[in-house]
């Protein structure tokens, strides 16, 4: 019998992997696609490396706005793929050699849990004194709205070889918004319709609005709001009604839902795993209402980011050594959306702050007072919630390249930091990360590049 026997290998499982063969203990990982999963085949670093590809696009159109003599001439899908499928082959091969170079047990295959200590794979039953679930998730539709021709999901829309003329996006989420980017920078005319009342709704009010000023003047069309009813499509294109009646027709729609759990028809409930709407029910340390049975990432109710997952497996690996690794605190992840603008935040918004620690301090600092972000030419700004007289409890920033300062946003979040102990901090002149501390001098009382 093994010590671990982990179903999945995404962010979570085969971080969960790597961390319990360094641990010394006896690992099975079980994957039935590829090892790295949706994120790094369907998801996360595919979406990226359009996301650079498109940012490209939109640096040689600006070109002459900086005395730069470049144009844009096109897109060449066929590179453009070539160009993604290298960087998620390299980042393929380097995974499949670390799971190679560790006492990992791996087998390709459809897992299924059999008992609360077993998972079968082709005919091979693989036992084991701790089972990780880590199945994962997948691309969401609507009931009714059938995935085939020109109505599509993520999935598919990350291998077409070729740039549609206009494109509907079905939600204002991360994907949507992110996919939305790159299809505006490609060319293409994107409408984006989302029946909650703003563009990424689960972000600071504040920065929704910031976001959909910044669409407006991309030439991103979008509907809020008001809910999907239904589509069709023919050989020349998609039409679909929202429930007021509007109707909008393009090339293609894109079903940008979100994602639902991977876990139906794998054994779970039969074993006797709790489950609520297709996701598996666990506890702060992980683990299922079924002794010895964990669960990470996207199947477990929360934000389904594969940094989550990551950080997930590696606490599972070393609860079940018996490290007893402090709980992860959901709302210290960091979340970054990488359209242009960049959207990043951690902790809570301001209605959820004001709700939770009633008296609270909010601070907006303004990108334009910052050097670089001048020089990249970028607008936005960077919230810092407090609670009054207490620590800084949500930091949340959008403008270009803002997905890159969340890495000190979620220290002073996860730190319990007040703007005090961050305001003495000195940061390096002329960067983006400047910005933030100048928000933390002007939230002490010491505005300097700001007004009061």
């Amino acid at each position: 019998m093994h010590d671990v026997v982990i179903l999945g290998g995404g962010s979570g499982g085969y971080a969960c992997a790597l961390r319990a063969s360094q641990l010394g203990l006896s690992v099975v990982l079980i994957e039935q696609d590829k090892l790295g999963g949706t994120c790094l085949h369907r998801g996360c670093i595919p979406t990226k490396a359009l996301l650079h590809a498109a940012e490209v696009a939109d640096v040689a159109r600006e070109g002459e706005s900086v005395g730069v003599h470049s144009t844009f001439n096109g897109i060449d899908m066929t590179k453009v793929n070539s160009y993604k499928d290298g960087v998620i082959g390299r980042l393929y091969k380097g995974l499949q050699g670390l799971v190679k170079s560790r006492d990992i047990t791996y087998v390709e295959g459809t897992g299924r849990l059999v008992a609360a200590n077993a998972v079968e794979v082709n005919g091979q039953r693989y036992e084991g004194k701790n089972i990780v679930l880590a199945t994962g998730s997948y691309a969401r539709s609507l009931p009714g709205l059938e995935i085939t021709g020109r109505i599509m999901t993520s999935d598919e829309a990350l291998v077409m070889d070729y740039v549609p003329e206009s494109a509907i996006i079905l939600g204002g989420g991360v994907i949507g918004v992110e996919f939305a980017s790159v299809w505006r920078s490609f060319g293409v005319d994107v409408t984006v319709i989302e029946g909650l009342p703003r563009l990424v709704p689960a972000e600071d009010e504040a920065v929704s609005k910031a976001m959909e000023r910044a669409y407006r003047k991309r030439g991103i069309n979008f509907s809020t709001g008001i809910k999907f009813q239904s589509a069709t499509q023919d050989n020349n294109g998609v039409s679909i009604i929202l429930e007021d009646g509007k109707e909008f027709r393009a090339d293609v729609l894109l079903v940008a839902i979100g994602r639902g759990p991977r876990t139906s028809n794998l054994g779970y409930e039969e074993v006797g795993v709790a489950m609520d709407r297709g996701f598996v029910l666990a506890n702060e340390r992980l683990a299922t209402n079924v002794p010895g049975v964990y669960a990470v990432g996207d199947i477990v109710p929360g934000l389904q980011l594969a940094h989550r997952g990551f950080q997930q497996g590696i606490f599972v690996a070393e609860e079940i050594a018996g490290l007893s690794p402090q709980s992860i605190d959901e709302t210290g992840i960091p979340r970054v959306t990488y359209s242009e603008p960049e959207i990043a935040s951690i902790g809570y918004t301001e209605t959820a702050a004001k709700e939770k620690f009633g008296d609270i301090v909010s601070y907006e600092y303004n990108l334009g007072g910052n050097g670089k972000s001048q020089i990249l030419g970028t607008t936005g700004f960077i919230k810092l919630i407090q609670q009054k007289d207490g620590p800084v409890v949500g930091v949340h920033m959008i403008g270009a390249r803002v997905g890159e300062l969340i890495g000190e946003a979620q220290l002073i979040y996860n730190w319990e930091a007040t703007a005090d102990d961050v305001a003495p901090l000195v940061h390096a002149h002329p960067t983006q990360n400047e910005a933030l501390g100048e928000a933390f001098l002007a939230l002490a009382g010491k505005p300097l590049h700001a007004h009061a």
